[in-house]
């Protein structure tokens, strides 16, 4: 055999692979380009951040925009005036030229819109609200005036706004505004053509109906009291002079020469200092009662007037079924007011069950009958003849062939 030409030589080394290399000169290439960066990163100063759109517009000089500014026209604004710097002085004597042109109707509606504007404007306080009182005192002067209709929307907006100064008011002008409000609001609501504000309105009349208490006798007397001639009310107050002079001449018969009056006595004067302090509780109680004793009265006059001014619009027939039940609650509560007030209500309901009996008849409140489209149609075919041809009418001349389809 051969000899073996590579005996006791060292063992080949072996050689590296392609990709050995490759990965070798990735990383070497890897580690300069990493010292590179970090020496750039030491050299080169920070990035700075984005900037915004606003910066890169190019501010003006600031001599131009001196100039500028300088020679430049102002700017011209309109500016709405809304509110008025009155002092109360002035606002008193306002109040007091709308009281004395508000009596005029030609002049309501105008010095009712500025009575507006003082309660809009926060004017009407505690050091106005007499004066403002006196407005709304002149606009109810006359009873009736509130429902005319050339002034009726102005007397609703009017009392809608002085809601907002009730508390402005003392009791006895709170009591004077709410019997107003029930003419110039309700009674006017009364006459609206709007089936929805009508139907609010009487649902509100039934509750102040249902508020009222029960009347008794002494508020009969009292009402035929109120009903005396006028001659009688003078003569009641001649005899209240004549009464008071005599209690001054008996004081003088006990005292001729007013010696009493120079004698110090401490038990007299705490008595009467008593006697002043109770009369004047007295006099307050009555007061009070009278002032219930006139509201009651005034608010029941007024629940009447709108009670007869919902009967006066029963010949709409959307408003008859709101009637029926309004003038029926009435009636139900009829104690709730006086004798003479009684007979008015029972007149208003005998009206309302008339009206109700020619209805069921078929008559309207006029008399003549009660006759819809449907009911017309119906009463003038009624005697046709329809043949099996769809033609009507005995001569066949087709014309309500269309409407009978």
């Amino acid at each position: 055999m051969a000899e073996n030409l590579f005996q006791g030589l060292p063992p080949p080394a072996t050689s590296p692979s392609r990709s050995s290399v490759q990965h070798r000169q990735e990383q070497s290439l890897k580690l300069n380009v990493n010292k590179g960066n970090n020496n750039n990163a030491r050299d080169s100063p920070p990035i700075p951040n984005p900037a915004l759109k606003s910066a890169l517009k190019r501010p003006k000089p600031p001599a131009l925009n001196q100039e500028v500014s300088a020679t430049a026209a102002p700017e011209k604004r309109i500016r709405f005036k809304t509110t008025t710097d009155a002092s109360e002085t002035q606002v008193i004597e306002a109040m007091q030229k709308i009281a004395s042109h508000i009596k005029n109707p030609a002049k309501f509606s105008k010095a009712s819109k500025l009575a507006i504007q003082l309660i809009q404007a926060g004017s009407v306080n505690a050091g106005t609200s007499i004066h403002f009182f006196a407005i709304l005192e002149a606009a109810m002067s006359s009873p009736t005036s509130c429902n005319d209709a050339s002034v009726r929307a102005d007397y609703h907006a009017l009392f809608l706004a002085a809601q907002e100064t009730v508390e402005c008011l003392n009791k006895k002008q709170r009591n004077y505004l709410a019997t107003w409000t029930i003419r110039a609001v309700l009674g006017n609501d009364l006459l609206t053509d709007d089936s929805f504000v009508f139907s609010k309105a009487a649902g509100k009349l039934k509750e102040a109906i249902s508020s009222l208490p029960v009347a008794t006798e002494d508020d009969d007397i009292d009402e035929a009291a109120a009903l005396k001639d006028e001659t009688e009310t003078e003569n009641a107050e001649e005899q209240e002079k004549k009464d008071t002079s005599r209690e001054a001449d008996v004081k003088e018969e006990l005292d001729p020469f007013g010696l009493d009056s120079l004698i110090p006595n401490t038990l007299q004067k705490d008595e009467m200092i008593k006697g002043k302090k109770d009369a004047s509780a007295k006099i307050k109680k009555q007061e009070e009662e009278e002032e219930n004793k006139r509201f009651l009265k005034s608010k029941r006059e007024a629940l009447i007037l709108c009670l007869e001014t919902a009967v006066r619009r029963y010949k709409l027939p959307w408003c008859q079924t709101v009637i029926d039940i309004l003038v029926k609650h009435a009636f139900d509560n009829i104690s709730r007011f006086t004798s003479r007030q009684r007979e008015a209500i029972e007149r208003l309901w005998a009206s309302i069950r008339e009206q109700n009996i020619r209805r069921k008849q078929g008559k309207s409140v006029t008399g003549k009958l009660d006759m819809n489209a449907f009911e017309f149609l119906q009463q003038k075919y009624a005697n046709e003849k329809i043949s099996i041809r769809h033609s009507v009418g005995g001569s066949g001349d087709h014309r309500a062939e269309q409407w009978l389809g």
